[in-house]
């Protein structure tokens, strides 16, 4: 018989590669063998720690994700492979194809082929695994609709405040300031064009974001897209803006809680806070905007973006349980980190 194999999350920071039958593909199947995926540093390290909700479903728009987050479960959501057989009803171009997956850590899959993004040649299978990223990413700045000249700041620079950092420097803004604990962070985003990064543990943080957004009329911040996953942060969104001021909260925060000060100004600065999620196209732009748009984009803007230098660790698909360690004990350290799968 032949097997796989596939990583569960068992419990608080608790992981198994167990071995299972290797799925044969159905007729209007492929089955695809995995050959890197990366790590989600938002909900897959809430899961590892213990902080999703159990109740809660993995993703009701993903087949490979149904089911909730209660433990024992697979999850990932961000793989590239090869399709190595094919189900009869399958056109035979599908074989030998590289293919993107919204699915688990596991070295081979099932799958039909609409729920595969076919990747050109000239895209590398670590490059493509940027894609889920930077679409929800690109929804983030779809939520947020940055105007021209506006002062803005974004809380959180790993991977996705990153991203939104780069497509915000596209933009015409008077002002991009961004916030994070870590030195090479920082330096990333002034490297992709914020005018100033700013460190999250200062004491007086909301009075440097004020000083760093020249605001000489001391108005505030138009906009703040928050995706530090520090629910605490929002506290300091919230001081940093302006009257009738936008946030955007892009972090998913599990069981996490914070206590918000919204007996002072913000009531009377009319502040909006927003939820952004990349399963959904934000209501307004429904209209003329779906998923396969939305990923199309992402996979022709990812060509665009040198994020290579962005992937600091890479680990053999044995060793998941050092990649999750390393992200979970010494974030200081780990970027995007990737897990690789023999051949």
């Amino acid at each position: 018989m032949k097997s796989r194999q596939a990583l569960y999350f068992t419990g608080p920071r608790r992981l198994e590669i167990r071995q299972e039958a290797r799925p044969a593909p159905a007729h209007d199947e492929v089955l695809v063998a995995t050959q890197a995926t990366a790590i989600s540093t938002g909900t897959e390290l809430l899961l590892y720690r213990g902080q999703a909700p159990a109740d809660l479903p993995a993703d009701a728009t993903l087949a490979s994700l149904s089911g909730t987050l209660a433990y024992p479960r697979k999850y990932g959501y961000t793989a590239v492979g090869q399709v190595m057989e094919i189900g009869e009803a399958v056109d035979p171009v599908w074989l030998g194809r590289r293919v993107f997956a919204f699915h688990p850590h596991e070295t081979h899959f099932t799958a039909p082929p609409a729920d595969l993004l076919t990747l050109p040649a000239d895209l590398s299978p670590e490059h493509a695994l940027w894609l889920p990223n930077l679409e929800t990413a690109i929804n983030l700045v779809q939520d947020a609709r940055p105007i021209v000249g506006e002062r803005v700041v974004v809380f959180g620079q790993g991977v996705v405040g990153l991203l939104v950092t780069a497509l915000l420097c596209r933009f015409p803004l008077d002002r991009l300031v961004v916030v994070d604990r870590y030195l090479s962070r920082r330096q990333t985003a002034l490297q992709l064009g914020a005018h100033a990064a700013v460190d999250a543990a200062l004491p007086h943080l909301s009075n440097e974001l004020r000083a760093e957004l020249h605001d000489s009329a001391d108005q505030g911040a138009d906009l703040v897209i928050e995706v530090s996953g520090d629910p605490s942060a929002l506290q300091s969104a919230l001081e940093v803006c302006g009257y009738a001021a936008r946030v955007v909260i892009g972090s998913w925060y599990g069981t996490k809680r914070t206590d918000l000060d919204l007996g002072g100004l913000f009531h009377r600065n009319r502040i909006t806070l927003t939820s952004s999620q990349v399963s959904t196209i934000a209501p307004g732009l429904a209209g003329r905007w779906d998923k396969p748009r939305r990923l199309g984009l992402a996979l022709d803007l990812l060509r665009t973006l040198e994020i290579e230098a962005w992937v600091t660790h890479r680990f053999d698909f044995a060793q998941a349980d050092q990649a999750f360690a390393l992200l979970d004990q010494r974030p200081d350290e780990a970027l995007q980190v990737i897990l690789r799968y023999p051949p």
